[in-house]
């Protein structure tokens, strides 16, 4: 079994008439360490099924498997620490706590944990997201990408088993989401962390070791890349 298998997956909202199949028996494995981009349009499944990987969105059927482990067959206190622990999620949106300084926005899912923070980790993640200069300052004093960095700081603090990030330059200009995706490789290769990038940019999923095509809750297309060192 893969590291990450999702097997035979449905999620359904709805009944009747106002039933619609967000994923329609999707299954793919994922193997460690890769950089694995998920492409389609709007309204294709792709977040849909990147939140039933975070165990945040509960699949209809089917299963998905993390080192062997079937995540949704533990209880709901063991999901909750699974979604803090072994997952790093990054929106769209940044969703910092805007009373809360850089660092202490990066450190809360480790004090909420009730578990220490690791110094060294921190010190590491704000020299590669280049946040050290801004440390102490609030969200509002940071521009748009520094913001967002601070949202992978914190999806990274707990030094998850998978990345997953769900159209994290959908709200940069250009050069700022180019960054971006650029920190999340370097922190791919860095920690060996496993990502996986929803994203409709096709340049940005060219990127990508791997690219998975969602249409209407299936699986349409799955290359495999060579990527230049």
């Amino acid at each position: 079994m893969g590291f990450l298998k999702v097997e035979n997956l449905y999620k359904v909202y709805g009944k009747d008439e106002n039933k619609v199949t967000a994923l329609n028996g999707v299954s793919l494995t994922i193997e460690k360490g890769g950089f694995t981009a998920i492409i389609g349009s709007s309204g294709s499944g792709k977040s849909t099924l990147l939140h039933a990987i975070a165990g945040v969105d509960v699949p209809t059927s089917g299963k998905i498997y993390l080192n062997g482990q079937d995540i949704y067959a533990q209880s709901n206190e063991k999901l909750a620490i699974f979604r803090r622990r072994q997952v790093g999620l990054i929106y769209q949106f940044h969703n910092l706590i805007p009373t809360l300084n850089v660092v202490e926005n990066i450190t809360l899912p480790v004090l909420m944990d009730k578990r220490r923070v690791n110094r060294q980790r921190l010190e590491d993640l704000l020299e590669l997201l280049g946040l050290k200069e801004r440390q102490n300052h609030l969200p509002n004093q940071l521009s748009g990408g520094q913001q967002q960095r601070v949202a992978i700081g914190r999806a990274l603090m707990n030094a998850p088993q998978v990345m997953l990030a769900d159209e994290p330059t959908g709200s940069l200009d250009s050069q700022n989401g180019h960054e971006i995706v650029k920190l999340l490789k370097r922190s791919n290769r860095q920690f060996g962390q496993t990502l996986i990038l929803v994203t409709h940019d096709e340049n940005i999923a060219l990127q990508a070791d791997r690219i998975i095509c969602i249409s209407d809750g299936k699986v349409t297309r799955d290359e495999r890349q060579v990527q230049q060192p």
